[in-house]
C-alpha cells in the first residue's frame, strides 16, 4: 500500500518542483514508509509523488513513480492487481518483457499496451493511480470499482493538486482551503463526507470506478468523471441474466467465488493476516484463508472491558476452531480515548464513525506481526446484514395499515422511558427476547423507531434511519444542501423491493464514504495494508445476480453467507446477535470525555464560528447528559467537525 500525489500546471525550475511535490509527498510517509520519491517535468509544469508501502517486489525494480518502457508513460500507483500474473501472462503473449515482479510494472505496460480503459476493465484490484502520458500531455486519475483506495483533486491558484488525502494537498505553500458550507449538512446528516463533495470548496473525491483526465490548458475546470465500471450497470447485469440454480448451487457458486477472491489477496512477500471479530463476516473471511494456507493463518482481535462491547471470546472461539494463530489484545477504556485526540490528524475530513477507534487499535495490534490485513468488510451491504433493512421494512408493512392517531401513540408511548431504561428492561427480559430483537442498545433503537412511526414509505425510513441530524439542512446558517445518489428517482425501477434499494444505496454512499474511509485511514495511519475479499467485483456480481431469498430467509439476512461459513465453522460459534464493532460512547460523553465535549460543544464558541446552529446541539447535550434521546452519535459528529476544525485551524 502507498501514497499518491502532485500537482500539474506549475511553471518553475525544475528545483523548484521537486521540493513542492518532495514537500507533500511527505505528508504521506505513514502510506509508506519504505520509501519515497518524485518524479517531474518542468517543461510540461507536471510533478508526481509517490511513498511505498513494500508488499510486491521489495526490491527497487519496484519503486515508483515509475515508467514504462516505451518511455511514453510515468505512473504513480496506490493498491494492489490482485490479477496481476495473468495480465503478464497475456503481455507477455504480446513481446512484453520485464525487468521485475512487481504489480505496478505490470499496470504501467498495460496501459501502454491497451490503453487506460481497457486496462482498468481488466484489472482485479483496489487502486487510486496518477497516470501521466507524455506524448499527450494529459493527467489521469483513477480510482478501483467500489472504492477502496482514495484520491482528491481540484484547482487552487491555477494548479492542479491531487492526492491519497488532504494531507498531501496541505503540503502546497499555497494551499489556503475554504471550508464548503453546502457540504457541512451533508456530514452532519451522515457523519462523514459523501463523494464526490469534499469538506473544501473546489476539491472533489474521485467516485469510484470512475477516472478524469486533466490538461494544463483546462485552468480552474474540474472535468467530469468517466465511468469505466459502475455497480449500477453489474446490478442491471445480475437482474438480466440471475443466478439459475437452486439454493445448494448458490452456496457452491458463492463458497468458490469467495476462496477465488480470498487466494488472489493472500498473494505478498510480506507478512499477511486477518482482523477477527468473531462475526460471520470476518470468520468467513478468515476460515477461507485457513483452508488455502498450510499453515496457521494470523488473526488479531481487539478486547474490551465492558462486556455488550467485547467481541474477543467469539473471535477468540473461531480462531480456535480454525486452528489459526490468534493475537488478541484487551484495552482499556482510558487507552481508547487516547486514541481520540489523533482522529482529526489521522482523518483529514471531518470523519465521526466511532468504531475508528477500535478499527485504529486492532490495525495497531495486527501491525505489530504482518504487514498486510484481511478485512471483512462488505458482507453488509452484498448479503442484506443491517439490522435497518429488516427494521425498516417490518415496521413499514405493520405501520402502513395502522391509523395516523394510532401509530402517533404508538409513538410517543415508545417514548415515555428514555433509552437507558428501555436497556433494563430488555437486558431483565433477557431470553425472553426474539433472538432477533437481541442488540446493543435497544433504548437506541426503539427511539429511532418511534420517530418513524409517522412515515408512511420504508424508504423515507431508510433516510431518517441514516440521518445523525433529520433537520441537518437548517443547521448550518446559509447552506443548501447538495443531492447526493441516495434519493434519484429512477431508482424505483431497479429493484424488486425496497431492502434491495437500501443495499444498492448503501454499497454506492455508505460503504465508500465511511467504511472503506474508516478502514484505509486507521490502517495506513500505522503503515498497515488492508484487503477486503467481498469487494472483488466477481464476487459483487454473483451476489447481485442471486435472488433475495437466497439473502434474506425469515427476515434475517446473509442466508447464504451463513451456509458458507457453516461449511467451516459450526454455526453455535456465530449465530448471536449482530453487535457491530462499537465503543460506549454514550457513557464516555457523561463522564470521562464531559469536560472536552463542554469545551467543544459550548455556545459561544459554535455561534462564533458560525458553521452549526449552537441551538439544536446544546438542545442535545443537554438531553444526553439526561440520559434521553440517544443522542450520543449525532453529538460525535458535532464533535469531530469541531476537533478537526481546530486541528487544521479553520
Amino acid at each position: 500500500m502507498c501514497g499518491l500525489t502532485g500537482f500539474l500546471n506549475f511553471k518553475g525550475e525544475a528545483a523548484a518542483l521537486a521540493a513542492r511535490a518532495g514537500a507533500m509527498t511527505e505528508k504521506l510517509h505513514h502510506r509508506g514508509p519504505d520509501a519515497g520519491a518524485v518524479w517531474c517535468d518542468a517543461e510540461a509544469g507536471i510533478a508526481l509523488g509517490h511513498r511505498r508501502l513494500s508488499i510486491l517486489d521489495l526490491s527497487p525494480l519496484g519503486a515508483q513513480p515509475m515508467h514504462s518502457k516505451c518511455g511514453r508513460y510515468v505512473i504513480a500507483f496506490n493498491g494492489e492487481i490482485y490479477n496481476f500474473a495473468d495480465l503478464r501472462r497475456e503481455l507477455e503473449a504480446r513481446g512484453a518483457a520485464f525487468a521485475g515482479h512487481s504489480d505496478t510494472e505490470i499496470l504501467v505496460e498495460g496501459f501502454a499496451a491497451w490503453g487506460l480503459e481497457q486496462t482498468l476493465a481488466r484489472t482485479n484490484g483496489m487502486f487510486a493511480i496518477a497516470l501521466w502520458d507524455r506524448t499527450e500531455r494529459r493527467l489521469m486519475l483513477a480510482r478501483d470499482r467500489l472504492g477502496e483506495k482514495p484520491v482528491y483533486y481540484g484547482w487552487h491558484g491555477g494548479v492542479f493538486l491531487f492526492g491519497s488525502e488532504l494531507k498531501a494537498l496541505h503540503g502546497w505553500p499555497e494551499f489556503r482551503p475554504e471550508i464548503d458550507r453546502d457540504v457541512v449538512p451533508l456530514y452532519l446528516r451522515h457523519n462523514y463526507v459523501p463523494g464526490p463533495y469534499c469538506i473544501y470548496r473546489g476539491v472533489k473525491q474521485l467516485v469510484p470506478g470512475t477516472f478524469v483526465v486533466v490538461t494544463a490548458n483546462g485552468s480552474g475546470h474540474l472535468p467530469e468523471p468517466r465511468p469505466y465500471w459502475s455497480l449500477a450497470a453489474a446490478v442491471q447485469a445480475g437482474k438480466a441474466a440471475p443466478f439459475d440454480g437452486d439454493a445448494a448451487a448458490a452456496v457452491e457458486a458463492l463458497d468458490a467465488a469467495m476462496r477465488r477472491s480470498v487466494r488472489l489477496r493472500m498473494v505478498a512477500d510480506v507478512p499477511l493476516g486477518a482482523f477477527l471479530s468473531g462475526g460471520i463476516d470476518s470468520s468467513t473471511v478468515v476460515a477461507l484463508m485457513q483452508a488455502e494456507s498450510t499453515r496457521p493463518v494470523r488473526t488479531f482481535s481487539i478486547g474490551f472491558d465492558e462486556r455488550e462491547y467485547d467481541e474477543a471470546p467469539h473471535a477468540k472461539a473461531v480462531a480456535q476452531h480454525l486452528g489459526t494463530d490468534h493475537t488478541e489484545l484487551y484495552v482499556t477504556s482510558e487507552e481508547a480515548r487516547a486514541v481520540i485526540p489523533r482522529l482529526a490528524d489521522m482523518y483529514d475530513e471531518p470523519f465521526a464513525d466511532s468504531s475508528q477507534i477500535p478499527t485504529y487499535l486492532v490495525s495497531a495490534l495486527a501491525r505489530r506481526h504482518v504487514t498486510v490485513a484481511m478485512s471483512g468488510d462488505a458482507g453488509d451491504e452484498l448479503f442484506a446484514g443491517y439490522t435497518r433493512y429488516s427494521l425498516a421494512l417490518e415496521l413499514w408493512q405493520r405501520l402502513a395499515v395502522a391509523p395516523a392517531p394510532l401509530r402517533a401513540l404508538a409513538a410517543r408511548l415508545l417514548t415515555v422511558l428514555p433509552p437507558r431504561h428501555w436497556d433494563r428492561i430488555f437486558a431483565a427480559l433477557g431470553p425472553l427476547v426474539p433472538a432477533r430483537y437481541r442488540f446493543r442498545a435497544p433504548g437506541d433503537k426503539l427511539h429511532k423507531l418511534a420517530a418513524l412511526a409517522l412515515l408512511r414509505e420504508p424508504m423515507q425510513m431508510y433516510f431518517r434511519l441514516i440521518s445523525l441530524w433529520k433537520e441537518a439542512g437548517s443547521m448550518v446558517p446559509g447552506a443548501h444542501e447538495p443531492a447526493t445518489v441516495l434519493c434519484p428517482p429512477e431508482l424505483d425501477a431497479r429493484f424488486s423491493n425496497h431492502v434491495e434499494r437500501m443495499m444498492y444505496l448503501d454499497a454506492v454512499h455508505y460503504l465508500p464514504s465511511d467504511i472503506l474511509v474508516k478502514v484505509d485511514r486507521a490502517s495506513m495511519a500505522v503503515s498497515l495494508e488492508s484487503r477486503v475479499p467481498f469487494l472483488d467485483h466477481d464476487v459483487v456480481g454473483l451476489a447481485w445476480r442471486m435472488p433475495h431469498e437466497y439473502k434474506v430467509r425469515d427476515g434475517v439476512g446473509k442466508w447464504v453467507l451463513r451456509q458458507v461459513l457453516a461449511r467451516y465453522v459450526p454455526p453455535a460459534l456465530f449465530e448471536r446477535p449482530k453487535m457491530g464493532f462499537g465503543i460506549p460512547i454514550d457513557h464516555w460523553l457523561r463522564g470521562a470525555l464531559r469536560d472536552w465535549a463542554e469545551h467543544l460543544l459550548d455556545a459561544r464558541r459554535l455561534e462564533s464560528a458560525g458553521y452549526i446552529d449552537a441551538t439544536p446541539v446544546r438542545a442535545a447535550w443537554r438531553a444526553h447528559l439526561a440520559g434521553e434521546g440517544g443522542f450520543q452519535y449525532a453529538l460525535w459528529g458535532v464533535l469531530m467537525f469541531e476537533a478537526w476544525r481546530e486541528r487544521w485551524r479553520h
